[in-house]
């Protein structure tokens, strides 16, 4: 039987685009010979669809797009991803399905028995799970056909009681074949990987498995489709962050022969690597899938807006991005010198705005009600909300995207202005903590020097005061970052943090500050998710709650 996967990017209720996609690579698989072709889960509709789920239009429109895909299989068969309505009175009313089409017909429905409800993930609202569990015939194969947290487990500590692959194993599979929807954390793909290694070595089964690639708003999808022996060895790796398709013979459970050169990367990229590929998809998917071309930011000089503008050029051209200099009285020359570096160095446009006048103008409408007190962050905060004004006036006037430049140590501990420095249309570096930024820079400089270094290595600074320093309010950037990534991802109480050998003090002083500013981080724009714990939509605190871990 000959195989073939097709790692695409779909886009959530792009029907005519997702249906064209799959027709096509369908048509293509067929003049290769292929007997078979694996999509991924849900890719009919895109995932996460979240409560486009709760239309039935929207359910309508995937079954028109069955009917539009089955039409084009003849002599050959497929196997798509869709949600479907199950009738049954006593639970939730959709499954997410999987449909085996055969000679214009769909021969098989496979549903989904485990349903994640963590993290990022929320099936439980919309979907019933499946108990029944049966293989699928096929050109002699016997198909264990199962879809993504249905493989999602350890056998040492497992998640579920009944795993779907232990019933069908004792119907005699030939293969295993798994149709997934996994999005990218940095430390994901080899997780991913020895995974499903156990699985394969587990039931002594190939296994073949299909991911989604490309970003739906916040949730990155990085590919990296996979193949493994029955022994558990991995046949072939597709490529990461790009669309791909690749054909295998299987012969027997045994053997299965590439019929192409093989994808696989060898040596695996560090983590600074793949968030790099990451944001720059990101930010790419972000404004192609809705239908943006130009994006706008503040650069200050400082290292965050210069990363986040050098993936922004990455992603979309130096063209389409234009970075606007916003001096107050407080900038500094090398951080204006800086800022120019970089646009040059880039090749994307600018234009330089001075703020002081505008601030000037605020603190002397305000002067009645702020005579006789001290300058503090009212008057900081002035200056980033005339810089936000500025921006946001320029995104009306010339229909460009704001892209925000705060970083996860900055939003974490609530080191930004509401209505400032946090605003936007989708935050490219909120779940890259400051010293990840810093390797970012490092590393987008690797061949050439785009980044200035002066930007590297100066001290960091919000420059809304004179010689401020962020160190003037906060600990060392590692310092810092050790303790938050032990809260935030690791999920440590103070007392865990402060027995690896942290000051106590300084810890318990951090979580207080990721705690009272739970309030800006529920106002912010999406996240690009690159880590396993990002904010928003995967890290749901309450914002009154009084509780300090």
């Amino acid at each position: 039987m000959k195989i073939a996967l097709a790692q695409l990017n779909y886009h959530v209720g792009n029907f005519e685009s997702n249906t064209s996609k799959i027709i096509g690579q369908i048509n293509q698989a067929k003049d290769r010979g292929a007997d078979l072709v694996v999509f991924a889960e849900l890719c009919v509709c895109g995932y996460p669809s979240r409560d486009f789920l709760e239309f039935k239009e929207f359910i309508g429109l995937c079954d028109d797009a069955v009917q539009k895909i089955a039409a084009e299989c003849n002599d050959i068969a497929c196997i798509i991803g869709l949600p479907t309505y199950n009738h049954n009175p006593e639970g939730k009313e959709l499954n997410n399905s999987a449909y085996f089409i055969e000679n214009g017909e769909v021969r098989a429905i496979v549903n989904k028995a485990l349903l994640p409800n963590y993290d990022i993930f929320d099936e439980y609202r919309y979907f019933e799970p499946s108990t029944t569990f049966k293989c699928i015939d096929f050109k002699g194969h016997r198909i264990a056909l199962t879809i993504c947290e249905d493989l999602w487990n350890t056998f040492e500590n497992p998640l579920y009681v009944t795993r779907p692959m232990d019933v069908l194993i004792q119907e005699n599979p030939d293969v295993m074949i798994n149709i997934a929807a996994s999005p990218f954390a940095y430390n994901h793909d080899e997780e991913r990987i020895n995974i499903l290694s156990d699985n394969a070595k587990r039931y002594k089964l190939p296994l073949f498995y299909v991911n989604h690639v490309g970003a739906q708003t916040e949730l990155i999808f990085d590919g990296g489709s996979l193949v493994f022996d029955n022994t558990g060895a991995m046949v072939d790796e597709l490529p990461y962050f790009e669309e791909s398709v690749a054909y295998y013979i299987l012969e027997k459970k045994s053997e299965i022969k590439l019929q192409q050169p093989s994808t696989m990367r060898g040596e695996r990229q560090s983590n600074i690597e793949q968030i790099h590929q990451a944001l720059v998809l990101g930010i790419r998917d972000y404004f192609y899938k809705s239908g943006f071309k130009n994006a706008i930011l503040g650069l200050s000089g400082g290292i965050d807006s210069a990363v986040v503008c050098a993936l922004a050029a990455e992603a979309l051209g130096p063209q389409n991005v234009m970075s606007v200099l916003l001096p107050s009285r407080f900038s500094s020359d090398h951080s204006i010198k800086d800022a120019e570096d970089l646009v040059k160095n880039l090749g994307c446009k600018h234009e330089i705005v001075p703020i002081r006048s505008i601030t000037e103008a605020f603190e002397a409408a305000l002067h009645p009600q702020f005579q006789n007190l001290p300058f503090n962050i009212a008057e900081e905060n002035i200056q980033s909300r005339s810089r936000a004004v500025v921006l946001m006036a320029m995104c009306n006037k010339f229909g460009y995207i704001l892209l925000n430049t705060s970083n996860k140590s900055e939003a974490a501990v609530g080191y930004g202005t509401l209505y400032g420095d946090m605003c936007g249309g989708i935050s490219v570096i909120g779940d890259v903590y400051k010293t990840q930024v810093f390797e970012l820079a490092r590393y987008l400089n690797r061949e050439r020097e785009i980044i200035p270094i002066n930007t590297i290595v100066k001290p960091p600074s919000a420059e809304l005061r004179p010689n401020q320093k962020d160190t003037d309010s906060l600990p060392e950037y590692d310092i810092l970052d050790a303790i938050l990534m032990q809260y935030i991802e690791n999920r440590c109480s103070s007392g865990e943090i402060a027995r690896m050998g942290f000051d106590e003090q300084t810890v318990r002083r951090v979580l207080r500050l990721v705690n009272i500013a739970e309030h800006k981080r529920y106002q912010t724009p999406p996240i690009l998710r690159v880590s396993p714990k990002a904010f928003g939509m995967g890290r749901r605190m309450p914002i009154v709650g009084k509780y300090l871990s």
